[in-house]
C-alpha cells in the first residue's frame, strides 16, 4: 500500500504542477503580452478539477478530514464503534449507490469534449467517480476497523 500512496502523491503533485504552471503561462499571456489564451482557461478549470477530486481521493487521509468531534469525544468506546460504523455505512453505501448513475454520466459524456482543447469529457468527469469508488473502499476499511476495535479513541488536537 506504501507504493499505491506514494503513486498517487506523485500524480496528484503533477496535476498541481500542470495547474500552476498553466496559471502562470495564463497570467503572462494575459498581463503581460496582454494576449490571452483560451485554451489555458480551458486547462486550468480542467486541472482544478481533477486536483481537487484526486486528493479527496487518495492523498488526504482520513483523520485530517473535517470533523466535529463534540460528541465523538464525549461517547464510549461501544458507542464510538456503533457511530464509525453507521457513518461508514452511510457514507460508502451512497457512494456505492451512486457509481452506477455516474459511471454512466460519465460514459454518456464521452460524446461532448471542451469546446477548445476537444477533450472528451468522460476524462474530465472521471476522477469524481474515482472518489466515489475510494469513499466505498475507505468506508469498507473503516467498518472493518471498527469491528476490530480500531481507530476508536478521542479525536482533537494533540498537546
Amino acid at each position: 500500500m506504501r507504493w499505491f500512496k506514494k503513486a498517487a502523491d506523485t500524480i496528484g503533485g503533477m496535476i498541481f504542477l500542470c495547474l500552476f504552471l498553466t496559471f502562470l503561462v495564463q497570467i503572462t499571456a494575459r498581463f503581460g503580452f496582454n494576449k490571452p489564451l483560451p485554451w489555458s482557461d480551458e486547462l486550468a478549470v480542467i486541472l482544478y478539477l481533477w486536483a481537487i477530486l484526486w486528493a479527496a481521493a487518495f492523498m488526504v487521509p482520513e483523520r485530517e478530514q473535517v470533523v466535529f468531534d463534540l460528541l465523538w469525544n464525549s461517547a464510549s468506546i461501544g458507542t464510538r464503534r456503533v457511530m464509525r460504523i453507521v457513518g461508514n455505512l452511510m457514507i460508502g453505501g451512497l457512494a456505492l449507490v451512486a457509481i452506477p448513475a455516474s459511471w454512466d454520466y460519465v460514459h454518456f459524456m464521452a460524446r461532448e469534449s471542451s469546446p477548445v482543447l476537444d477533450i472528451s469529457f468522460q476524462w474530465v468527469f472521471l476522477p469524481f467517480v474515482l472518489l466515489l469508488v475510494s469513499l466505498v473502499l475507505r468506508s469498507a476499511f473503516g467498518i472493518w476497523q471498527a469491528v476490530k476495535g480500531q481507530g476508536l479513541e478521542a479525536q482533537g488536537f494533540p498537546t
